[in-house]
Parts: C-alpha cells; structure tokens; sequence
C-alpha cells in the first residue's frame, strides 16, 4: 500500500453490499481544533484511498466523517444516525491504516482492518 497509507471500506449490512457513493471526511486534530484535510466518496466497491500522501500521513489523531445520513437519503432509506465519525490515533506512520465501517440503518461498528 506504498503512496496510499490510509484506506477505508464501507459495507452496508442490511443490504448486503457495499456502501457506494458515501461521502467520508477526513480530519487531523490540531492544538484543539479539527483540521480538514480530505474529502472523498466510496467508489462502487464502497472504498476509498489517497486520503493523504505518505509523506503527509503523520503521527497524530484523525477523524473520519462518514456522510451515512445522506447515503441513506440516496435509496430513500430512513436510518438513525445522520453521520458515524470514527477517531483514531496514527502512532506508525510507515505501516498501511485502513478504517472500515460496517453499516446498517440502525447500527454500525469498525475496527482496525489490514
């Protein structure tokens, strides 16, 4: 995953496949405050890359902005949570992060994938 250091997969559960043309913000926390640094939309596949370059993709602590109440407006699906933003924390910028998130209209979860 050389030049492409963070990479994120949505997969909405109550359909069975994946979630495409989700918006997903990406974030860097700054002194106190949030700083954009991103955005992208999930492909047909439901991923996205090239966040950042890896030279840009620092130690730190980011955020994901997952745009789930307008993916869910897109099939006319009524769901609970307008956005999911998953934070975490960059300790090896040399290894590859990828931030999935599985979805449904009333629940999600994430972990750290491969």
């Amino acid at each position: 995953m050389a030049g492409n250091p963070l990479t994120s997969h949505v997969l909405d559960t109550a359909t069975g496949r994946p979630a495409a043309n989700m918006r997903i913000l990406l974030y860097r926390l700054h002194e106190s405050s949030w700083q954009l640094l991103n955005t992208k939309v999930t492909n047909d596949d439901g991923r996205a890359g090239q966040f950042l370059s890896q030279e840009a993709f620092i130690q730190g602590t980011y955020k994901m902005y997952f745009a789930t109440g307008d993916y869910f407006q897109q099939s006319e699906t009524k769901g609970f949570y307008p956005y999911v933003e998953i934070v975490f924390i960059i300790e090896k910028p040399e290894e590859h992060y990828h931030i999935p998130l599985l979805l449904s209209p009333y629940g999600y979860s994430t972990y750290r994938g491969s």
